[in-house]
């Protein structure tokens, strides 16, 4: 923890040196109203209560003694009679960047009882023209206080950037309300007040409307955005694909402003920026897609001019003219030199690629003015202790950094003793301090070892130990320092790849009977060739390279990269290892055995290790053996030659989460252009994914990361469960990355998997139940969307502490009553053993759906 906390110190400090552009997870410092630093007469309001309640005592989580604690305005408006017109403002005295507001009530000690249970927020950067804030789906009004003592913080979605903010409360019956404020963020180091540029056009792609306006402008949008600012400076840069968005359920485009250059003829877009003051300009940032194959190219050319106050735009321009990048489809940071040119407004040109140009961000780089000389003498002085600084900051780290390495290795073997003993005792201490608990949820933790199995090996740098989770709740503190002292288990820990990479959703099955033996082992691979795939794995045939066409990148795994392919003569292959009930299912055209089949690649990254490839083979030898017609089939392999490759089957629409969510529910009441899907589609996919996790549980396999992005969608609404979900960027908000090690998918995950690393057949139909509510809500939201990520991992916590004080998902509108208490809350109970098994599961959906 120091060394992060060093590290961030360093980081910030190096920022503030070189003015970077600003980042919306890191800028979030109270800017002063709770600490002094934002002065009195920086506070205002439009009126007060009395004099003991006036606006410098609007101060969140401060008490001087000689208010009443709280600003309170003289009367409050009815929203519905005209909306707030008392306010509370605040001069922040220069720019700044405010990502989050923090609002309390006023108690005064138990006298008072007094908050504002909503409000709004109106912001300006030059204390004449004011906009009033809304987040990215139009909404103004704000959600406040509950009672007079809690602090509510809420994020600014978009961020603000602004000098002056007013806090407007909004009361109901005119009652009395009473606020105290914090403002989060930093100082706007950009100093661009506004920009203008021709508003963002719309795209049809494929079918798709891909909207590329400017959602979040705050000046006037006409053919032209005037006087405002918008996404071009939130912080949040475009995806490398810009059909998909950091936004979850946001449209295609969303994060980018984009134009046609059938609407320029003159082949450019210009784009004016007005600064706070006078600045000496560097450079220009601006992000940009280059996704050429969709028709869309960063700008070929820039041509930018410079005013200052005083003057018309001069003359002498600069232009840069960037490399042209015809292999990565990435998006990118164009920096374009301004060759320290003096200025406070700059109007640029930036000249078409290709048919579109789309700009996620744009930032300025600038020195300091050279009208205000600085004593050479300070210069140096100063410039000696900020290196100085950052010589005793590394020194730190270093020594820290060494010291660590020598803990590491003296707690290496005390960890080795303390992994096998944890799964076997953890439940057996837990005894000693959840007495209060029922006898029968004791009884499950303390019978629990036998079934369960770590996810992770112990050696992984990249694992997060569950002990650490476990120590958020104080009831295991205690337990596990008894636990770590006594436990003398010589068993080593599991081996794992040098690389120290987590295996998580491919297919690295935590167990694998084989026969009438039992083993759970594999045999190790030491090199890489076709005799390593013995006894039915040699059935598994040699697929030729060559006939590989890659379309499209799915994705990043561990092992490699996912592609979506072409694959010619395909079809015999299938023949030979598929049975007819799955040939059915598969995604060939009909014809001849020459039609091209779409297929899944996954492919090992060519400078991998020894261990990452026997781990890929091992994921082979897995996915070769299971046949069923609702799990996705391997159907060939590419292992004689350097770029090893796994084929499997791809269904032709694509994953269960976009496949639903591009549909709505069959209603006759409604009428709609959109495609529709009946309950009893959704009922059938439902008993397809139990059916393929009822065969996967026979064979003793736990799959971890069951939803229904990794579900596949064929013809007729057939369901096929895979493993690709992780490895897509446009699921990466469904992953946390604990501590910035373990990735998981905590939504979707068990009590018991959280807190314990415990990954069973039983966490397994919890994730059932999310996958089982995600379609009866056509994944129209994220599994507690209202929740952040810690946020569900404390309500984690209260579904092992069982007080009836955890939160479940609501159940769907298109849900019976029935389905959702006796199914999907069962898959939630928080007992292991009372959890239904999938064969129970499939069969009451087979009941339901007849």
């Amino acid at each position: 923890m120091e060394v992060l906390q060093i590290r961030h110190g360093l980081l910030l400090f190096l920022l503030a040196a070189v003015r970077a552009q600003v980042n919306p997870g890191v800028c979030r410092y109270p800017l002063g109203m709770t600490g002094g630093q934002i002065l009195d007469e920086d506070i205002t309001a439009s009126s007060q209560w009395s004099e003991s309640t006036a606006a410098r005592y609007g101060r969140l989580d401060f008490d001087d003694g000689d208010g009443d604690g709280a600003w309170c305005p003289d009367i409050v408006a009815d929203a519905d009679i005209g909306g707030p017109r008392e306010f509370l403002q605040v001069d922040l005295r220069s720019l700044h960047f405010v990502t989050l507001v923090g609002t309390q009530g006023r108690h005064a000690d138990g006298m008072g009882n007094e908050f504002a249970q909503r409000y709004r927020i109106k912001y300006s950067r030059d204390g004449s023209r004011w906009v009033a804030w809304q987040d990215r789906s139009g909404r103004k009004v704000i959600e406040g206080n509950r009672n007079a003592y809690d602090v509510v913080l809420k994020d600014l979605e978009p961020p603000i950037i602004a000098r002056y903010i007013r806090f407007m409360p909004i009361a109901d019956n005119s009652m009395i309300v009473c606020m105290r404020v914090e403002l989060y963020g930093c100082e706007w180091l950009d100093g661009l007040v506004s920009y203008s540029a021709p508003a963002g056009q719309d795209m049809i792609y494929r079918g798709l409307d891909v909207h590329l306006n400017d959602s979040v402008y705050d000046g006037t949008v006409g053919l032209l955005m005037e006087q405002g600012l918008g996404q071009l400076t939130d912080g949040a840069w475009g995806r490398d694909d810009f059909l998909h968005s950091h936004v979850y359920g946001a449209w295609p485009g969303y994060d980018y402003v984009g134009w046609t250059n059938e609407s320029f003829p003159r082949g450019h877009v210009e784009m004016t920026f007005e600064f706070d003051r006078v600045r000496n300009f560097t450079s220009m940032k601006v992000h940009c897609s280059n996704m050429f194959s969709r028709g869309v190219r960063m700008f070929r050319q820039a041509t930018c001019h410079f005013r200052t106050s005083e003057s018309d735009w001069e003359s002498q321009a600069v232009s840069f003219h960037p490399p042209v990048d015809r292999v990565s489809q990435g998006a990118r940071f164009v920096t374009v030199p301004l060759g320290d040119r003096m200025a406070s407004a700059i109007r640029c040109r930036l000249a078409f690629n290709e048919a579109w140009m789309m700009i996620s961000e744009v930032a300025f780089q600038s020195g300091e003015d050279p009208v205000h000389k600085v004593d050479e003498s300070n210069t140096r002085i100063l410039i000696g202790c900020l290196v100085a600084v950052i010589v005793i900051l590394l020194a730190v780290i270093v020594i820290i950094l060494w010291r660590q390495v020598w803990q590491k290795m003296l707690e290496k073997a005390s960890r080795r003793i303390l992994d096998d003993e944890l799964s076997a005792r953890l439940a057996i201490q837990t005894q000693a301090f959840s007495f209060h608990h029922s006898s029968q949820s004791s009884g499950d933790m303390s019978n629990s070892n036998s079934t369960y199995e770590r996810i992770f090996p112990l050696c992984s740098s990249d694992y997060q130990e569950p002990s650490r989770l476990i120590r958020k709740l104080p009831e295991f503190a205690q337990s596990l320092e008894d636990l770590a002292g006594s436990s003398k288990s010589s068993t080593p820990p599991q081996a794992c790849g040098s690389d120290g990479a987590p295996h998580y959703a491919e297919a690295d099955i935590v167990s694998l009977q084989e026969g009438a033996t039992g083993s759970k082992s594999y045999s190790s691979v030491t090199a890489v060739n076709m005799s390593l795939l013995s006894g039915k794995d040699r059935d598994m045939r040699e697929f030729p390279r060559d006939k590989l066409t890659f379309k499209e990148k799915l994705g990043e795994g561990q092992f490699g990269e996912v592609h979506l392919c072409e694959a010619e003569g395909m079809q015999e292959f299938i023949k030979r290892n598929l049975p007819e009930a799955v040939n059915d299912c598969l995604n060939t055209a009909e014809g001849g055995s020459d039609t091209p089949v779409l297929v899944a690649v996954k492919t090992l990254r060519e400078d991998a290790n020894k261990d990452a490839r026997n781990d890929f083979l091992k994921e082979i030898r897995i996915m070769s053996r299971l046949r069923d017609p609702n799990i996705v089939s391997l159907l060939a392999v590419c292992v004689e030659c350097d770029l090893l490759c796994m084929i499997t089957e791809y269904m032709e629409n694509g994953d269960l989460n976009q496949f639903l969510s591009s549909h709505q529910l069959n209603d006759e009441t409604q009428s709609s252009d959109k495609a529709t899907v009946s309950y009893s589609n959704l009922i059938s996919m439902c008993t397809q994914i139990a059916s393929g996790m009822k065969y996967l549980s026979s064979l003793n396999l736990v799959h971890r990361d069951l939803a229904t992005r990794n579900c596949l969608v064929g013809k007729n609404y057939t369901i096929k469960i895979a493993d690709f979900g992780m490895s897509r960027n446009l699921y990466r908000g469904d992953y946390y990355r604990i501590q910035g090690r373990a990735v998981l998918p905590i939504r979707w995950m068990s009590w018991e998997s959280i807190l314990l690393g415990k990954f069973t057949m039983a966490s397994d139909v919890w994730a059932f139940g999310v996958t089982l509510w995600e379609i009866m809500t056509l994944c129209k939201e994220q599994p507690y969307s209202q929740f952040s990520d810690e946020q569900v991992i404390e309500n984690t916590g209260e579904f092992f502490r069982d007080q009836g004080k955890q939160v479940y998902l609501p159940r769907p509108a298109c849900c019976p009553a029935v389905l959702y208490s006796s199914l999907m809350l069962g898959c939630w109970r928080r007992n292991a053993k009372q959890r239904p098994t999938f064969q129970e599961i499939f069969s009451q959906l087979g009941e339901s759906q007849a």
